[in-house]
């Protein structure tokens, strides 16, 4: 080696150093190399818990000609070849939906997703998925799957270390992955986190304007080319304010060391979700919060054709054209919803953000090898 190594004690501390040398940080310090072969160890768990049940798993297309299945910013290539635009993936959804079209039941992908987004703690362009679909399923049977894969992945790393899997460590508190799992439904917590209901519109409206959301959330919108630059919050659908002031105040109310499912959400806000049907304005939706992180979302999936495809265009309808151009309307899916997609549940777990509340890492980039960082110049 022609490099001096770390000092012999203290070896290297310097956090940026340690994110852009990783082949210095895992040999100088032994807590990184032990968290990168348990991530490896907790994704190979994953693939035998999840084989032993049925799940075949698959890969689907990383470069896409629409980007679909979320609602994020992707990032956009070109292919010389065919002289099109490309986009890598925002989510594999719409793939392995086709795969149970197909006549595939229960499928899953471990695998990257690419957003074009946000940079911190929690949150990296390149992040690891599972995705998973379960034909003759629905929320309730997902949600049990990843419960019990939580709770199990949870024993798998405990026992390693002699630990237990109802107080793992996480930051200043302990999580119990060993109690079933909390439930609340998004109108009870928003209530509980807010004092008011989310159905006072004119409450709504007058909090988001005091508690500053209605500028942050118009500015976002003129950044996705949703509204115009002098558009103001009466111009802004109402239940979107109330998700802004849902994730940024109610979420937070959650206990941080009993993983909870809010359920319930509004169907508007799930547009590839079924709705209940008992209460067709709210969706058979679940999202499973951990440690004041989003673990993954959960559905009844939609497969009605019709319905679909009015959602689609629901989408698109108020995008300039620079957003329309990369969430074009995908006909093909809606012919495979024709063809006959078997009711079904599915899921998404983030693998990063798992790994993180197992093995006590508080950011994204101590579980991710080689994370983004920002060129030195």
């Amino acid at each position: 080696s022609l490099a001096p190594p770390p000092e012999k004690w203290s070896g290297l501390q310097d956090v940026e150093a340690r994110y852009r040398k990783r082949y210095v940080d895992l040999y100088a310090n032994p807590e990184t190399m032990h968290a990168a072969q348990m991530r490896s160890r907790i994704v190979s768990f994953i693939r035998r818990w999840l084989a032993e049940r049925g799940f075949l798993e698959v890969e689907t297309p990383m470069l896409q000609t629409q980007a679909g299945g979320a609602a994020a910013r992707p990032f956009r290539t070109h292919m010389n070849a065919l002289g099109i635009d490309l986009y890598m993936r925002i989510a594999p959804e719409l793939f392995l939906k086709r795969l149970l079209v197909g006549g595939m039941p229960r499928v899953f992908e471990i695998n990257r997703n690419f957003r074009n987004e946000g940079l911190d703690k929690q949150h990296n362009p390149e992040f690891t998925m599972l995705e998973l679909y379960q034909a003759f399923g629905d929320v309730e049977s997902v949600m049990e799957i990843t419960e019990s894969l939580a709770r199990e992945a949870a024993r798998f790393v405990a026992g390693q270390s002699g630990g237990s899997a109802n107080a793992m460590p996480y930051g200043d508190y302990t999580i119990d992955f060993e109690s079933p799992f909390a439930r609340v439904t998004y109108a009870e917590l928003f209530e509980k986190g807010l004092g008011f209901s989310s159905g006072d519109t004119a409450r709504v409206k007058k909090e988001a304007e005091a508690r500053g959301v209605s500028r942050k959330f118009l500015k976002h919108l003129e950044g996705e080319g949703r509204v115009g630059g002098k558009a103001s919050i009466e111009d802004v659908d109402p239940l979107l304010l109330v998700n802004e002031l849902f994730e940024e105040f109610a979420e937070k109310s959650i206990d941080p060391g009993k993983p909870t499912w809010i359920m319930q959400y509004p169907a508007a806000l799930s547009p590839l979700t079924r709705a209940n049907r008992d209460k067709p304005e709210v969706a058979d939706r679940s999202d499973l919060f951990i440690g004041h992180m989003e673990v993954g979302p959960h559905y009844t999936e939609l497969n009605d054709p019709d319905v679909q495809a009015a959602r689609f265009r629901d989408q698109l309808a108020g995008l300039d054209d620079e957003e329309s151009t990369f969430r074009n309307f995908d006909s093909d899916f809606i012919e495979a919803l024709k063809v006959g997609m078997p009711p079904a549940g599915g899921m998404g777990l983030g693998i990063d953000r798992l790994c993180m509340l197992l093995l006590n890492q508080r950011t994204i980039r101590d579980v991710i090898l080689f994370p983004m960082m920002k060129p030195v110049e």
